[in-house]
């Protein structure tokens, strides 16, 4: 699946320059360019590709500190300058664009949603956001941010793949080593699924192409990736129960969404050498994947891939009801009560002066 990435704000360059140097590293060629934007000229500096500073004239290259509704209104005053930095890169090759973005920051959470709207204005391929939302412990500002942008950005753009940082972060990490282990695990599993199609080495049987997981994803809202692999034996007949135990571990414990298990509809791709994938492993683990998300929309292949491991990746798109969804947006809702509750508290500044003491002196 032949696709443009445009990494808006600091997680979102981090993320897009992991899933490019995984694309070429793994020679697969599906991502076609690259792009970053941002309203932090520090943060843009090191990514190796095409770099756009938008919001000069209102923050002077320091970011926006996490004001979104600022971050939105920048993009919007800027957008012309976005668009013709993708001038020329948004070819008739590409299948899709991809904008990849922290939703618990200021510029990622209020500008994607802005340039989502005006790509899909544009052009006629799906504009899909990969979106990270916070872990529990980020902040109170950040899940406001992320709550906010999150429905805006499902109804601007064709589908919104959520990554949620809970969900790979291991104990004891530091924070910056934290996400770079989220960036390679999710490089991986998206850099899979934009090369299904686009095999290496050998012809499968049933290869997914692009069409699979656009017609996935046309439910549009929320969706959700889910990987786990195991050893490969070198008779296909042996890896039938590697093949399901993994399909069932990538749904279960292995997804990009915690507990986003229901889905409108799935697409589940079998990666490995093709004559080790067994044919009944992959049509039983398409019918697991039916009745695990109670769809009757689930798309199987498989992806020749030169390894000596049984790879699974799972789309689950429409999981909009899942109990991380909601969960996450309870906390959102909460974080935005607690921050008018204090604001109508807060004392006047002016009422501090207003006291014997101070009025003797002055």
């Amino acid at each position: 699946m032949k696709t443009v990435l445009i990494g808006v704000g600091q997680a979102g360059g981090k993320l897009t320059q992991a899933l490019l140097e995984f694309d070429k590293q793994m020679g697969f060629g599906a991502v076609l360019s690259a792009v970053g934007v941002n309203t932090a000229e520090a943060d843009l500096q090191p990514l190796p590709f095409e770099t756009v500073l938008i919001g000069q004239d209102r923050v002077n290259g320091h970011g926006v500190g996490g004001d979104n509704e600022l971050g939105a209104e920048v993009m919007q005053a800027d957008k012309t300058e976005v668009l013709s930095a993708l001038d020329g890169r948004i070819t008739a090759e590409a299948e899709s664009i991809f904008l990849v973005s922290g939703l618990g920051g200021g510029s990622g959470s209020g500008g994607t949603p802005v340039l989502a709207k005006e790509l899909r204005r544009i052009h006629d391929i799906p504009v899909y956001v990969l979106g990270i939302v916070p872990g529990q412990n980020e902040g109170a500002m950040y899940q406001v941010n992320a709550g906010r942008s999150l429905k805006t950005i499902a109804r601007e753009s064709d589908a919104v793949l959520l990554v949620d940082n809970d969900a790979f972060r291991s104990s004891g990490e530091s924070m910056s080593a934290g996400y770079e282990a989220i960036n390679q695990a999710i490089a991986q599993r998206v850099g899979l699924l934009l090369a299904s199609g686009e095999a290496v080495e050998g012809v499968g049987e049933s290869v997914v192409d692009s069409s699979e997981i656009i017609n996935t994803l046309r439910t549009g809202g929320i969706a959700a990736l889910g990987y786990a692999s195991a050893e490969a034996s070198d008779v296909a007949e042996d890896n039938i129960n590697a093949v399901m135990s993994t399909t069932r571990r990538a749904v279960l414990t292995g997804t990009s969404l915690q507990d986003a298990s229901d889905a409108d509809s799935a697409l589940v791709v079998v990666a490995g050498k093709p004559e080790v994938i067994p044919r009944k492993g992959v049509e039983r683990a398409r019918r697991w994947v039916e009745n695990e998300t109670g769809s009757l929309e689930v798309r199987g292949g498989d992806f020749p891939l030169d390894s000596g491991r049984i790879a699974v990746l799972v789309l689950l798109a429409g999981v909009q009801r899942s109990d991380r969804v909601e969960a996450f947006m309870e906390r959102a809702r909460m974080a935005i009560e607690e921050a008018e509750a204090e604001k109508a508290t807060r004392e006047d500044p002016k009422d501090m002066w207003q006291n014997d003491d101070l009025d003797s002196l002055l």
